[in-house]
């Protein structure tokens, strides 16, 4: 089976896409009629992930976020100046004939979306999920066995894999109601206006509405520090039981590409290795 079979079945698995689709799903490096001897499931293709594929002994490195460096994901450097990191970068993957395939947008396409239906699944939290009212878009709730802050935080450090965790909270303060949401940023999920109401329409507020209707920890990926963040400092300083874990985007999603070996391996029918390497924290803490 080529390259470019396995890539073939995994969009016929996916929700179908208009045939004008022109997002960041795509190859980004490599030889798509090579036959392929392996794939990996990768959240980010750093060089340890590369090196690490090579070892394997595969060739196809499927992955979930961008290769070189750029908000758009281009497969080459256009920054209009020499990049020497990018150079080796693609030098040691030309050299080993591994071909990069970017599925972001298919995978968030699913209903339930790919990625958290892993993160769920290894956090062992499926049997906790509750509807909640004011759930909006990228916002999951859950009812937890009844636990500390201190010991929701351990929790993700253990199951997710992280060097160390930003959190905002008083220890011994007791959770259960809890969700996942998407990135706290400027201008993210909808965009930020105000609505013939004159109210104020941004993701974040959204997700002080989450809160100021019983949830008392959130799971956010990105992050700014100056609305969801403040909330929850000031609500703690005011007695109130709240908490953030700011696990980071790549921790967050990691666990969807763990899972996505499950699928690659039915859409393949077991005909080529698949395994999964962790691209693990980013971040080292002092």
């Amino acid at each position: 089976m080529t390259i470019r079979e396995v890539i073939d079945r995994v969009l016929a698995y996916h929700p179908q896409f208009p045939a004008d689709y022109e997002g960041c799903d795509d190859f980004k490096c490599g030889y798509p009629e090579d036959e392929c001897t392996g794939i990996v499931s990768a959240l980010v293709p750093t060089v340890d992930v590369i090196r690490k594929t090579i070892d394997a002994g595969a060739n196809l490195l499927l992955v979930h976020e961008p290769t070189f460096y750029s908000t758009m994901d281009y497969p080459d450097w256009r920054a209009g100046f020499d990049n020497q990191v990018y150079e080796e970068k693609r030098e040691l993957l030309d050299k080993h004939r591994i071909t990069i395939w970017r599925d972001h947008d298919h995978m968030h396409a699913h209903k339930p979306d790919r990625i958290f239906t892993g993160v769920i699944h290894y956090l062992g939290w499926e049997e906790y999920r509750i509807e909640n009212p004011a759930d909006d878009f990228m916002a999951m709730s859950f009812c937890l066995p009844e636990m500390t802050v201190a010991e929701l935080g351990n929790l993700l450090k253990e199951k997710i894999g992280l060097n160390g965790l930003r959190y905002i909270g008083r220890d011994t303060d007791v959770v259960r109601k809890v969700a996942i949401v998407g990135h706290l940023l400027p201008g993210s999920i909808g965009g930020d206006y105000t609505d013939e109401r004159g109210v104020v329409q941004e993701y974040s507020n959204k997700v002080i509405h989450l809160m100021e209707n019983g949830i008392e920890a959130i799971i956010p990926g990105e992050v700014i520090d100056w609305t969801v963040m403040s909330y929850i400092r000031d609500a703690v300083a005011l007695g109130k039981t709240k908490a953030v874990f700011n696990i980071g985007h790549f921790n967050m999603e990691e666990l969807g590409m763990k899972y996505a070996v499950k699928w690659l391996r039915e859409v393949t029918e077991d005909k080529v290795p698949v395994t999964y390497v962790p691209s693990e924290d980013i971040y080292h803490f002092m």
